[in-house]
């Protein structure tokens, strides 16, 4: 592909290659003024040094544009990611703005007219208590939703592995069985990559059950310079021209925001293989 050019070539054109330590980065075609000024030997020597000055100028403008492309990727990333961060900010504001605060409101008003019609209503006032249980339970049903949108506490209670399996028990009756591998032990982990690990581990299953039409799926967990994770299932795999979905994104936004990575492929045998790599982190680095 030519890049620039200048003029039109009339007679056998020269052909410098332009390299940087060894490595090629393009080609300078030259050609003589005419057929009776041929370059001279002088002629070759400078424009041989001419063509190493090219190589270094072409590796530097490739080095620049490709630092251009790596920083306009990462500012994209981080767009994304701090536009996934407000918008769960905005949907826990609405669900207590909206939800919780107009409810434990409520309950306010009835326990104080209950209250007040004890003595003379005793009726009234019990119908109003029971009420208010009912809108209590309601409520306290709602605290649990947001705080495990936040953090599942199958994390703090039995930890990442052992949450793992209490989740994949869920599956025991669905036609897919799910099994996992880890050892019994993991070093201690960051909040935010223990979140990261979960979510991940619950969007990959959701779509094994969903998409995969799988009869087994694996999780491999593992441990060294940074977490390793591996769900493996043998379905149909990914079509020919796969979409990037909801779930997928998820994944790749969650590993992305710790550094990590997340990509998803078919495996040969068949099926389709989750692998997620996330930089390890420590309680006392938080």
């Amino acid at each position: 592909m030519t890049t620039a050019s200048y003029g039109e070539l009339r007679e056998k054109p020269l052909s410098l290659s332009l390299t940087y330590q060894s490595e090629q980065i393009g080609e300078l075609t030259l050609a003589p003024r005419g057929s009776a000024e041929p370059f001279s030997t002088a002629d070759r020597q400078l424009l041989n040094d001419l063509a190493r000055q090219a190589g270094i100028a072409a590796h530097a403008i490739r080095l620049t544009t490709d630092l251009q492309l790596l920083t306009g990727d990462l500012q994209q990333s981080r767009t994304q990611l701090v536009m996934a961060r407000e918008e769960e900010r905005r949907r826990l504001r609405r669900d207590l703005h909206y939800g919780l605060g107009p409810a434990l409101a409520t309950i306010t008003l009835q326990a104080e007219a209950a209250r007040d019609a004890l003595s003379t209503e005793p009726d009234q006032a019990v119908f109003l208590l029971e009420s208010l249980v009912n809108q209590a339970q309601t409520a306290i049903s709602d605290i649990r939703r947001l705080v495990y949108d936040l953090r599942p506490p199958a994390l703090d209670d039995l930890g990442l592995i052992a949450a793992v399996r209490a989740q994949i028990m869920h599956y025991e009756y669905t036609g897919l069985r799910v099994t996992i591998d880890a050892p019994s032990r993991l070093p201690e982990l960051s909040a935010a990559v223990e979140v990261a690990a979960y979510r991940i581990i619950q969007e990959a299953l959701t779509n094994v059950m969903r998409h995969a039409g799988a009869r087994s799926c694996l999780i491999q967990l593992d441990c060294d310079d940074a977490l390793n994770l591996a769900i493996r299932d043998d379905g149909r795999g990914l079509p020919a021209e796969p979409s990037l979905g909801v779930g997928i994104r998820s994944m790749r936004e969650r590993a992305a925001e710790l550094g990590g990575s997340c990509s998803v492929e078919n495996v040969p045998s068949g099926g389709t293989c989750v692998d997620v790599v996330l930089p390890l982190g420590t309680k006392q680095q938080e």
